[in-house]
């Protein structure tokens, strides 16, 4: 065996997840992520958060809200992170955040409607009851182990920019623009998708280049392989241009505006641009074409320059982007690392291996199908047509179902990310409950589709639900009985 060939292989499989994940992905659903955390930190007060998602929010409430909340947005287990994050610190109890965190990527309309397109309504309506249910439930047992935590929070939680308890209309249509901003980009709808005129670039040698890109990171659909076009290494190098100019401008914000500050603001602007409008290169050249985001971004960025500069104050203005480069700097930096450790593992598990593992509806077929979602982990929506291919290739869809509940919450990735938000101990105490949900969300569906009875189902789920209740009652009373402990020390990130 040619070791140094296979590690060759290995390294060329991390960079080029590496680079196809930020020439396609991350600009359109992260970068308005993390501005949309930023807007939540900097301009929201904490009572208008604690007021339906807090701690001490009534369940009826805060649970149902955040899953509501996550409903709606068509993001991954990367893109939910920094909106977690923006609750959370700004006042959200672990609970409704973790179900937040849970049910986004999980059971967004546009992923239930995609999956009932394409693998069945069947699978789709398994997978809304299923994490709508595990969602809150994971959502109530992470705030019941780390109850006294949780207060400590909420006393602690930064409250810096919110003197008032009222939300200035300002800066609501400033998050709401943002969000806005993000679905435009996100929304798989003719609407958008459809491009309205091109323009044709005489720049010869395009083609060639791109079988070069395609040549040093493969292209292939039916393994998840999305490669690198044009447009991604364009956008690669503005990303680079992006992090520098942001570093000297928005990492020193509070010293004043500079020039690197307008410049990283108006580098964002052009990278959004041109994520968001098509481009095809032929001999003749390269045409760009107009489509429905590149209009939304538009009018996006001219409506939040208007807020910005007219509505809102300079401090809140700022506030806002130093928080959004807090996020970034805290948070991208692993995201690149768990990109790049995913692409190596990408290399390593074989497509072959899932009949073998997955063909029947066990206990280890399930568990292999929440690995599968960790270490193959697709961006959001790739998940449906990948689990077509799993299913083409044997899986069984019990494990196929665990699989598209683990796929689009757990990565690498996302749990470097979630542990630097609110430490290890936690985000392997989250990984561990998705992990086991997603398995017994495999093995109910699995044998509700070998011929089991629905009543037999209801009994084992109901057993489980039972012991898992005494479980936790039984910890809940030890700690009740024990003397408080002080507050959770910082080496737990």
């Amino acid at each position: 065996m040619d070791i140094a060939g296979y590690l060759l292989k290995l390294l060329q499989g991390g960079l080029g997840n590496l680079a196809a994940y930020l020439a396609a992905h991350v600009l359109l659903c992260l970068v308005p992520a993390f501005f949309i955390a930023g807007a939540m930190t900097a301009l929201i007060p904490k009572e208008s958060v604690t007021r339906f998602l807090g701690r001490n929010a009534p369940k009826y409430v805060s649970y149902p809200a955040a899953a509501l909340a996550g409903s709606v947005l068509s993001v991954c287990s990367c893109t939910v992170v920094p909106l977690f994050a923006g609750i959370y610190r700004k006042g959200a109890g672990l609970g409704p955040a973790i179900t937040f965190l849970f049910f986004a990527p999980a059971a967004n309309i546009l992923a239930l409607v995609y999956t009932g397109g394409v693998i069945g309504a069947d699978l789709a309506f398994a997978r809304l009851f299923l994490s709508l249910s595990f969602g809150i439930g994971i959502g109530m047992i992470m705030a019941l182990i780390f109850r006294r935590s949780d207060m400590a929070h909420d006393e602690n939680t930064d409250a810096l920019f919110a003197g008032k308890a009222v939300v200035r209309r300002a800066a609501l249509a400033f998050l709401f623009i943002l969000i806005a901003l993000l679905l435009s980009g996100t929304l798989k709808i003719g609407l958008l998708t459809n491009s309205y005129g091109r323009v044709t670039l005489p720049v010869s040698g395009l083609e060639r280049f791109q079988a070069f890109l395609f040549r040093i990171v493969p292209f292939d659909a039916s393994k998840g392989q999305e490669g690198v076009t044009v447009q991604g290494a364009i956008l690669i190098g503005l990303l680079f241009l992006v992090a520098f100019a942001s570093w000297r401008g928005l990492g020193k914000i509070f010293e004043g505006f500079n020039r690197w500050t307008w410049a990283s603001l108006g580098l964002i602007v052009l990278t959004l641009l041109v994520a968001s409008a098509g481009m095809k290169p032929h001999a003749g050249g390269l045409d760009i074409l107009f489509t429905g985001k590149m209009f939304g971004v538009i009018l996006s960025m001219i409506l939040l320059g208007y807020i910005g500069s007219k509505r809102l104050t300079q401090d809140e203005v700022r506030n806002f982007l130093w928080e959004s480069w807090r996020f970034i700097k805290q948070i991208f930096p692993l995201l690149v690392v768990g990109v790049f450790f995913v692409g190596v593992m990408r290399v390593i598990i074989r497509p072959e291996w899932i009949r073998a593992l997955a063909g029947q509806n066990t206990l280890l077929g399930n568990l292999a199908g929440v690995v599968f979602g960790v270490f193959m982990y697709f961006p959001t929506l790739v998940e449906v047509p990948i689990a077509k291919m799993f299913l083409s290739l044997g899986m069984h869809r019990g494990p196929l179902l665990a699989y598209l509940m683990a796929d689009p919450e757990l990565s690498l990735q996302s749990i470097l990310m979630i542990s630097a938000i609110i430490g290890r101990s936690k985000a392997w105490v989250y990984v561990f409950w998705v992990a086991l949900f997603s398995t017994l969300a495999g093995l109910i569906y699995g044998a509700f589709e070998d011929g089991a009875s629905i009543w037999l189902i209801a009994l084992y789920l109901l057993g489980f639900l039972s012991l898992l209740a005494a479980g936790l009652w039984w910890m809940n009373r030890r700690r009740a009985i024990q003397p408080a402990a002080p507050p959770e020390a910082s080496t737990d990130r």
